[in-house]
């Protein structure tokens, strides 16, 4: 995520300082101290969520090593000023907008009587009176975009990105979001022609390239006319951006036609917090919405091109593992294209922290597992060990063969075009390299384990349903491909220790009749590749001769090494097709 809260401190303060500077500790290479020595500050801010906790109070202690100013700000501090204050190292709490409380800091010179702050003083905790929220968001500059030392891109690495929000707070009472404390339920929207002015800004910024932007309003659609109006002036403006928003699943399908405007402007892609199934999950987390809006609001989406996204909740204090096995499903069967699938945390400040707190439930002491991705509290049937292979089995479950399809089906009713099969396969491999280093990361103890899970959980009968009705090569662009391949069923298995799932591809010269998952291996395939999953944990590629070796080495006889070859061929001509192509496109 790019850092805009301190782009946005950053440009408010500019005429209060000397100077100012923003490092990205994600992705700056430097040794802190070697920052410190270069900038030589007097005040340094740091920005942090409850993941980076113990980060941030090392790059504190780094900071008063050098006897400067420290000062803490974010969701995670404005909820627990008084644990960030009983460390020696920081000397201040902003608590909620950093943006006029950081100005009057550094112009007053002094933390007494500013409202928004939290400080010590003789080892007392003082909390000073709560600052006002700013009420026209309009008055405040743009982000400092120029500030900027790293290119931000998307998933695909090439594409840039950026952010941008169109309001602040959220009028939703959910109670595991963080919002509510930082905003008291409060939304604050921009006009949408200030909003239209930084986009236009921003374009300029990425030298008119295509830029993927993230709307990161809590609640893009909290006011519906106001999105109206923005999407009226966007149709004036031909702009090489796409746009992502966080949206409400009911505001979704109560307005078919604001939907059909935002897609058409290029606001197509959209995260809908789903969080379940099941109402009872609904009313638990105050959600505020039945389940009967979820395929209602995908639906609207998936007609004009959109990409319906959403988010599930696993591992609530009452939840089964049979329910939620049933979530990857219940996704499908709405019409998601895509979805992510979190595990309960009560981060601190909202109402479900309180709520588990009290009962004395949370056991996790390190803030660094308060991601999303590690359960960190007792629930009444399920250990944390198998909340978390939940989570490994609904994202395998979901994001099959089936799921890319449809996508792509989805984005050609917009686009009228195939994607092209190099494209298609890229993205994959950007996929699973994303899947494996985070994977990797989050369960190094465990991680043969969860290979094991997602196997399992990949071998799915509806994949082959799916691609029988649809078609792949109806969907993607691959004429010359399939020319030279020929009539073929190539398997390809995917093993680790005895757990093999095998993905079966028949083609003819003109179609690929259907893809097939299946636990184990079929004996009659035209052309047999193996993957022996061992090799993600590997760290570098010095084995890249023994796995190619042992492509061919399953393919002996004289016609499996000919179709093998056909196959080669047919990717190698596809490539060359693909870059040739993008060659051309670049030079026009």
């Amino acid at each position: 995520m790019i850092p805009t809260g301190l782009e946005y401190i950053a440009a408010y303060l500019k005429d209060a300082v000397d100077q100012v500077h923003i490092v990205d500790m994600e992705l700056d290479k430097r040794k802190f101290q070697d920052i410190i020595n270069f900038y030589k500050p007097d005040l340094i801010g740091i920005t942090l969520s409850a993941t980076d906790h113990n980060q941030g109070l090392h790059l504190a202690k780094i900071a008063k090593q050098n006897n400067i100013h420290t000062v803490v700000g974010g969701y995670h501090p404005t909820s627990v000023p008084d644990i960030m204050l009983s460390h020696p190292q920081i000397d201040m709490v902003i608590r909620g907008e950093g943006e006029v409380t950081m100005k009057e800091l550094v112009e007053t010179g002094t933390f007494e009587n500013v409202p928004g702050i939290s400080y010590k003083n003789n080892g007392k905790i003082i909390h000073n009176a709560q600052r006002p929220q700013i009420e026209n968001l309009d008055t405040l500059p743009f982000p400092a975009r120029y500030l900027r030392q790293y290119p931000y891109k998307s998933q695909d690495r090439v594409t840039d990105c950026d952010v941008i929000v169109m309001s602040r707070g959220c009028n939703g009472l959910c109670s595991f979001c963080c919002e509510p404390s930082m905003s008291q339920g409060c939304l604050r929207n921009r006009s949408p022609e200030n909003v239209l002015k930084e986009i236009l800004e921003m374009s300029e910024h990425h030298k008119r390239k295509p830029v993927n932007v993230m709307f990161a309003d809590p609640n893009f659609m909290g006011n519906p006319k106001q999105v109206d109006r923005l999407c009226d002036l966007l149709m004036e403006h031909d702009l090489n951006m796409e746009f992502c928003a966080l949206v409400r699943a009911d505001a979704m399908a109560t307005r078919p036609q604001l939907v059909k405007k935002m897609c058409q402007v290029g606001i197509r892609r959209f995260e809908m917090g789903i969080e379940s199934p099941n109402i009872k999950d609904l009313k638990s987390t105050k959600k505020g919405v039945t389940n009967r809006v979820h395929g209602e609001a995908a639906r609207n989406i998936r007609e004009n091109g959109g990409r319906a996204g959403g988010t599930f909740v696993i591992g609530l204090p009452d939840q089964t593992e049979e329910e939620i096995k049933t979530f990857p499903t219940y996704a499908k069967e709405i019409g998601l294209t895509g979805a992510a699938f979190g595990i309960a945390t009560p981060f601190p400040g909202t109402e479900f922290y309180k709520e588990i707190d009290d009962q004395s439930l949370i056991f996790e002491t390190n803030w660094d597992n308060f991601d999303e991705m590690h359960s960190v509290y007792t629930t009444k049937y399920l250990t944390k060990e198998k909340i978390e292979e939940m989570a490994t089995y609904c994202m395998a479950k979901f994001w099959n063969m089936d799921t890319f399809i449809d996508h792509e089906k989805i984005s050609q009713t917009r686009t009228k075009q195939k994607k092209p099969i190099v494209d298609f396969v890229n993205e994959r491999i950007t996929n699973l390299g994303f899947m494996t280093n985070n994977g990797t990361e989050l369960q190094k103890d465990n991680f043969e384990k969860h290979i094991k899970i997602f196997l399992e959980a990949y071998i799915d009968t509806r994949v082959e349903a799916y691609t029988r009705k649809v078609g792949v090569h109806e969907v993607l662009e691959m004429t010359q491909f399939l020319k030279i391949l020929g009539p073929q069923k190539i398997q390809c298995t995917l093993s680790l220790d005895d757990t093999h799932a095998s993905f079966i591809f028949k083609t003819t010269k003109t179609t690929v009749e259907y893809i097939r998952i299946i636990r184990g291996r079929q004996t009659d395939a035209t052309i047999t590749l193996h993957v022996d999953l061992k090799w993600l944990s590997e760290p570098n590629n010095s084995r890249i001769i023994e796995r190619v070796a042992l492509v061919f080495s399953r393919n002996l006889t004289i016609k499996k090494l000919w179709n093998t070859f056909r196959l080669f061929a047919a990717v190698g001509t596809s490539a060359l097709a693909w870059n040739l192509q993008k060659l051309k496109s670049r030079k026009s």
